[in-house]
C-alpha cells in the first residue's frame, strides 16, 4: 500500500473511502487553443499520481496537444492508475470501458493507461482484453510523444521500463487549475523500503532524488506566481539524500526542508510521506525553527502490534514506535500527526488488532487513512503469507478504527474550540457560497464567514464550534 495520499482527506467514512477512489480528471492552466489534437488526462490514487499527471500535461502540451475537460472531444484519452487496491483497478476498469465505448463514435481516439497498473497489467490489457492502445509506466512518460506516434500507426505501444535515474527535475509541471494556491513538488521517486504488503517498488522502482537547486527553483517560480503552499512528495521523503561526485557534502531531507523555507516567509511548506523509522530530530528540529513549514506528519503505522508490523516488513515494532510519537510532540508539542491503517493484515488475531486500537488511543491522529488488506499480486505477502482473515472480520475490524478514528477527530477538534489559528484560504465552502474554506498549519480544514476575505489570504481565525472533520470558526484581528 502506499503511503502517499492526498493530505486534505481522512478517511473518516465508508461513503469517503468510496469517494477517494473516484478518478480525477486534471483542469489545467492550458490556455492556447490553437491545438489539432486534444488530450484528456484522468488520475487516481496518491498524490504523486496527480503530480506525475502534471507532468505528462506539460510534455504532452510539448508535443503539440492542447487539454479538454471532456473526454469525448479527446484524440487521446489517458487514466493514470493506482495499483494499491483491487477496489482501485476494479474503478479503473470501468472507466476503460465506458472510454472503449466512447471510441465507437470516434474510432481514431487512442486510450492508454499510465502509472502503476500499466507496469502491472501490461500484458492484460494490451493482449488480453485489448482494452487500450498504449501502456506507459511511471518512468515513460518522455516517451509519450513517440509512443503516441506508434499507436496511430496501428503498433501496441508499450514501455514500463524502470528507471534508476529519471525524476523529470527539467520538466516544468502545468498546474492543476483548482485554486492557484497549493501545489506538489515532487522531490524523490521510488521507494526502497520492501513492505511486505506494498507494490510501490515494484511499479516505482528504486529510490532517486532530485537536485536541490532544481527543488528550489520550483519553489521559487511558484511563489512568484502567488501560490501560497507547497507540498514536497516522495514515497518517503526522509530518505530523500543528495550528493554529487564533486562535492562530499550530502543534502539531507532536513538540509532541503530548510532550503524551501527559506524561499519565502509567506510560502508555506508541507511534506508526504514519512516512514516512521527514517524521520530525524533534525527534521523536527527544522520544523520547530520555521514557522512556514507546517507542523503537520503523516506517520503511517499500518498495525499496532509487533508481530504484524514485522510481518509487514515495517522494520519497527510498536515501542519503537510510540517512542517517535513521544519525540516528535516533545520538540513540536502542538504537531498534528495522521496514520494509515491496515485492518486484517496476514495472521491478525482479534488481540493483535486490539493492540492497533490501543495504538491509536495512544496517539489520538487527528485522522486516518484507513482499510482492509488486500492482497497485491507479487508482492511478499502474496507469495509468503495467506490471505487468511475472513473478509467478514475485516470489514468489522475496519469499521472498529473508523469508528474509534472518528471519536478521536473529534475529540481533537473539540480541543481547538476557543482557539486561534492562522488559515491559509483554498477555496469557497462547499455549503455555502458566503464562507471560506481553508487549512491551518496543523492541516485542519476550517470554514469562516466569507466577509472580504478572498482565496489566497492568510486570515487568522477563532474556532468557536467543530464536527469531527472540520473546524467553524470567525475571522479576527491578530493579536
Amino acid at each position: 500500500m502506499s503511503e502517499l495520499y492526498s493530505n486534505d482527506i481522512a478517511f473518516e467514512t465508508k461513503q469517503q473511502m468510496a469517494e477517494h477512489l473516484q478518478g480525477k480528471a486534471l483542469e489545467l492552466d492550458d490556455t492556447e487553443k490553437n491545438y489539432n489534437k486534444h488530450f484528456y488526462i484522468e488520475s487516481y490514487g496518491c498524490q504523486m499520481n496527480f503530480s506525475d499527471s502534471e507532468i505528462v500535461a506539460s510534455i504532452l502540451n510539448g508535443a503539440g496537444f492542447g487539454h479538454t475537460k471532456d473526454f469525448t472531444q479527446a484524440d487521446l484519452v489517458l487514466i493514470n492508475t493506482c495499483s494499491i487496491r483491487e477496489k482501485a483497478e476494479q474503478t479503473v476498469r470501468k472507466r476503460l470501458q465506458l472510454f472503449n465505448g466512447a471510441k465507437k463514435t470516434r474510432p481514431n481516439m487512442m486510450v492508454g493507461v499510465l502509472g502503476c497498473m500499466a507496469e502491472r497489467l501490461k500484458k492484460k490489457f494490451l493482449e488480453e482484453e485489448k482494452m487500450v492502445d498504449l501502456v506507459v509506466g511511471p518512468d515513460a512518460y518522455r516517451d509519450l510523444p513517440k509512443l503516441v506516434a506508434e499507436a496511430e500507426g496501428g503498433q501496441k505501444a508499450v514501455n514500463v521500463f524502470l528507471s534508476k535515474e529519471e525524476t523529470y527535475a527539467d520538466i516544468n509541471p502545468i498546474r492543476l487549475n483548482s485554486n492557484g494556491i497549493t501545489a506538489f513538488i515532487s522531490i524523490m521517486r521510488g521507494c526502497d523500503n520492501m513492505c511486505s504488503f506494498c507494490v510501490v517498488p515494484f511499479t516505482r522502482g528504486r529510490e532517486r532524488s532530485r537536485s536541490p537547486e532544481t527543488i528550489v527553483a520550483e519553489a521559487q517560480e511558484l511563489a512568484n506566481k502567488g501560490y501560497k503552499e507547497v507540498t514536497l512528495l516522495g514515497q518517503n521523503v526522509d530518505s530523500y539524500k543528495w550528493s554529487t561526485e564533486a562535492s562530499e557534502e550530502v543534502v539531507t531531507f532536513a538540509n532541503l526542508l530548510e532550503l524551501v523555507a527559506q524561499v519565502s516567509p509567506d510560502l508555506r511548506v508541507r511534506f508526504s510521506t514519512s516512514h516512521p523509522k527514517d524521520i530525524t530530530d533534525d527534521v523536527l528540529h527544522t520544523m520547530a525553527k520555521y514557522e512556514n513549514i507546517c507542523n503537520y506528519i503523516h506517520l503511517p503505522l499500518q498495525s499496532g502490534n509487533s508481530r504484524i508490523l514485522e510481518k509487514m516488513n515495517r522494520t519497527y515494532d510498536r515501542e519503537w514506535y510510540m517512542q517517535k510519537v513521544d519525540r516528535i510532540r516533545e520538540i513540536i508539542p502542538d504537531c498534528g500527526i495522521s496514520s494509515d491503517m491496515i485492518a486484517g493484515f496476514c495472521s491478525e488475531t482479534e488481540e493483535e488488532h486490539q493492540d492497533t486500537l490501543s495504538m491509536m488511543d495512544y496517539v489520538k491522529y487527528d485522522m486516518s487513512y484507513m482499510f482492509f488488506y488486500s492482497e497485491r499480486p507479487g508482492t511478499l505477502a502474496a507469495r509468503k503469507y495467506e490471505d487468511d482473515v475472513p473478509m467478514e472480520t475485516k470489514k468489522r475490524r475496519l469499521q472498529e478504527i473508523i469508528d474509534l478514528q472518528q471519536k478521536h477527530s473529534a475529540e481533537s477538534n473539540q480541543h481547538d474550540i476557543g482557539k486561534t489559528f492562522k488559515v491559509l484560504v483554498e477555496k469557497v465552502s462547499k455549503k455555502s457560497d458566503q464562507e471560506l474554506a481553508g487549512r491551518n498549519s496543523r492541516n485542519k480544514m476550517i470554514v469562516f464567514p466569507r466577509e472580504s476575505y478572498k482565496i489566497g489570504q492568510y486570515v487568522h481565525v477563532k474556532v468557536h464550534d467543530a464536527t469531527s472533520a472540520t473546524l467553524i470558526g470567525k475571522a479576527v484581528r491578530p493579536a
